[in-house]
């Protein structure tokens, strides 16, 4: 493979942007990133995370040995031909065929009419170009033009990606025909139908409208099974591949775990070893604890450990290896409830600080209790991807299948750690199960479930699972909320706020929280605006001014009026001027929310959470 340096990336877009098997649309050329198997494993630094570990263990197999960040540089690289330069994540072009912008030569790069024009200086400017392209009527002179990839691909449920059959298409299905192709416009606009492929030796053409939809399932072959960041074909694939668009989100999903780093012992030293097991597993007695701790302090993977002693370490070790470790079902927030809701909640650990706060006035009816985070930490895993369709796009065990990110079963996952501080809000439980009763929230939760049998009904899904349930949505659009309110004054960009909810009722714990806090890969998550205002006259004036602007939307009467039954969407009462926040901040892709659970509207006044207020 070519050690050609083709552009740069952030860390954690490589696991929600651009993992293995995405496609990375760079300014003159498109790279898939390749699976784990291919990358640098020495470059990949192990992160510590016992809990996560464990649970992503249950999921891909016991083989899972660490959890590990993106390689990276040790420092910014000045000579762009030393072998420091050469150290990232492994790409290869793809699609294959490219695209001349002067004639409109239809070819894969591989076949000799394109070459790569290397720039390790400017690596964004590598490029392919066309060599003596004579325009597209051929009478100019031959000059190099630039080569772009082909924005049209195939792709499947199945997690499959291949290259759009450009030849099966103009022709119709096979042909012997192995006339050059050409790509036009045929009218002003982009769209589809004034886009056409033509065949330069027996003048087939076809509009790249009939690519999509239900005619495009009849000019389109079946599933060939590719995996182009494995290098592999699978045989079988029963799927209906579609048409994408080179840089559509429906491209690539990532199926992650994240968990909170939280005390799961009884002391800072036991979760220093309980986090670090890996380094402590071999330790046969003190001088050895007192070596891996200098090691450790040295190399800052475990930070803080280094003001423990050896014998302490050391007994440490031996305390762990005495203790059991659960079998119990995969449960990444139920842990953290536990630590969140618990009488003496952890106030100075590693990665978890804490501090009890007073309930606003005038909401102690609905809060039973708020918890100022100073300080945490959330690991990320990615596990797979899906396309085409989300991880959560069915839900439950109906959910897309999961595609490989590596050749055979992994031995690591990608993972990022990021740290931050948070507001935990705990709603009173009599207060939830009073409200629940009435006929004003029932009827909207009828509402919410006819919406959600009718989306998974037309995606032809079984319409009763996966339904959250009435609390969860109570609480998601109260999150949903807050997050809009903090970004205003906190000093962070809403982007970076997310939320965290906690809901369950169907494990034995009457789960009812949420959690907002915010997340960065450098101290910028950790800049303490949002613990400030988490203090009971900051938050019982945000609290009160989120309600006021939940009463009425800017998209009113429309938003109030909005029924999830006729159009068969997972939201009532909320849009995009109300309650929706970007991607990156919501758990579940803004589905389930309805202000009239909250605050009464003008459509509904009967089902209102806050009605009292």
């Amino acid at each position: 493979m070519s050690k050609t340096p083709v552009g740069e990336v952030r860390p954690s877009q490589l696991l929600w942007t651009y993992g293995p098997g995405a496609l990375i649309d760079l300014p003159n050329l498109s790279v898939v990133t390749m699976g784990i198997d291919r990358w640098e494993l020495g470059r990949c630094q192990p992160i510590q995370e016992a809990r996560l570990l464990t649970n992503v263990r249950r999921v891909l197999g016991d083989q899972v040995e660490s959890l590990r960040m993106p390689p990276l540089t040790d420092s910014d690289v000045v000579d762009p031909f030393s072998a420091e330069a050469l150290v990232g994540v492994p790409v290869k072009p793809f699609p294959r065929w490219m695209r001349c912008v002067k004639c409109g030569l239809l070819s894969p790069f591989d076949a000799g009419l394109f070459e790569l024009k290397a720039n390790r200086y400017r690596p964004e400017r590598t490029r392919f170009v066309h060599k003596g392209c004579t325009g597209s009527r051929g009478d100019q002179k031959p000059r190099d033009a630039d080569a772009v990839p082909a924005r049209f691909l195939l792709a499947c449920r199945e997690g499959h990606l291949d290259d759009f059959p450009w030849h099966w298409f103009v022709h119709g299905g096979p042909s012997g025909c192995k006339g050059t192709l050409r790509f036009f416009e045929s009218g002003a606009s982009l769209q589809t139908e004034n886009l056409w492929v033509r065949c330069d030796s027996c003048s087939a053409a076809k509009s790249m409208a009939q690519a999509f939809g239900q005619v495009g399932k009849d000019n389109l072959p079946g599933c060939r099974g590719r995996h182009p960041h494995l290098n592999r074909f699978e045989d079988g694939c029963a799927e209906v591949p579609r048409a994408i668009l080179l840089g559509a989100t429906n491209g690539w999903f990532p199926v992650t775990l994240s968990v909170l780093a939280i005390p799961q012992t009884g002391s800072p030293l036991a979760q220093f070893v309980a986090d670090g097991w890996t380094f402590f597993e071999d330790v046969e007695n003190a001088v050895e604890a007192a070596a891996v701790v200098k090691t450790l302090k040295k190399s800052a993977q475990l930070p803080g450990i280094n003001a423990f002693t050896g014998d302490q370490v050391w007994e440490a070790i031996k305390a762990h290896r005495g203790g059991t470790v659960g079998d119990e079902e995969l449960d990444l927030k139920g842990p953290e409830w536990d630590v969140l809701t618990s009488p003496k909640p952890p106030t100075d650990y590693p990665h978890f600080m804490s501090k009890k706060a007073d309930v606003p006035a005038g909401f102690e009816p609905y809060l039973s209790r708020v918890l100022l985070l100073e300080r945490l930490r959330e690991v990320n895993a990615l596990l797979g991807f899906t396309r085409v369709e989300s991880p959560n796009e069915g839900g439950g065990a109906e959910r897309a299948p999961r595609a490989p990110i590596g050749r055979t079963a992994p031995n690591w996952v990608p993972a990022t750690q990021v740290h931050g501080e948070g507001i935990f809000l705990q709603f009173s439980e009599d207060a939830l199960m009073n409200w629940a009763m009435g006929s004003g929230p029932r009827a909207q939760e009828a509402e919410l479930r006819r919406g959600h049998r009718g989306w998974r009904a037309r995606r032809g899904l079984d319409p009763d699972p996966g339904f959250p349930g009435l609390r969860f949505a109570l609480l998601h659009t109260i999150a949903h909320l807050l997050i809009r309110e903090l970004a205003l004054d906190c000093g962070y960009n809403a982007a970076s706020i997310r939320e965290r909810v906690y809901a369950d009722t169907e494990s034995g714990k009457s789960q009812a929280g949420i959690l907002i806090y915010t997340a960065a890969a450098d101290s910028d998550g950790t800049l303490g605006g949002l613990v400030e205002l988490g203090k009971p006259e900051n938050l019982r004036r945000l609290l009160r001014q989120a309600l006021d602007r939940a009463k009425v939307c800017a998209s009113d009467p429309l938003c109030a009026e909005h029924n999830p039954r006729t159009d068969a969407s997972l939201h009532a009462a909320s849009c995009h001027a109300c309650s929706f926040v970007s991607e990156t901040s919501c758990e579940c892709g803004n589905r389930y929310l309805d202000r009239t659970l909250v605050i009464p509207t003008l459509q509904v006044t009967d089902a209102a959470f806050f009605a009292g207020l």
